[in-house]
């Protein structure tokens, strides 16, 4: 499969609150992320999203900080009985994105230490 990212892509854990824009409901949902770039995020959820719905969102980053974001759904696969999704961040400040890619250099720099020994 080719890759269509744009962006390097980092595995980070942590909880994801999300709820639908358009739904007056305000449901929350408790998500687990498997990866993060600057443009967008890929997780796990039991419950069942729609593709090109967009919803509000509270990432919890390493850092213990809150970035506030708006992310579309741009993909959903079933895989072991589990819902994975992919999405785009939309509208993010750069200051919240240049946090995820300064993460994501720490990660490599950490991770070519550990190769080296």
């Amino acid at each position: 499969m080719q890759e269509r990212r744009r962006s390097k892509r980092t595995k980070l854990r942590s909880k994801l609150m999300i709820k639908r824009l358009d739904d007056n409901g305000n449901k929350e949902v408790l998500i687990d992320i498997n990866d993060v770039s600057k443009t967008g995020v890929g997780f796990i959820c039991d419950e069942v999203l729609s593709i090109g719905n967009v919803y509000e969102s509270y990432l919890t980053i390493w850092t213990k900080e809150v970035i506030h974001a708006f992310i579309r759904i741009v993909r959903i696969e079933m895989i072991d009985g589990k819902f994975h999704y992919g999405a785009v961040f939309i509208g993010m400040p750069e200051m919240d994105a240049a946090r995820i890619e300064t993460y994501q250099t720490v990660c490599e720099e950490f991770n070519e230490d550990d190769e080296n020994e």
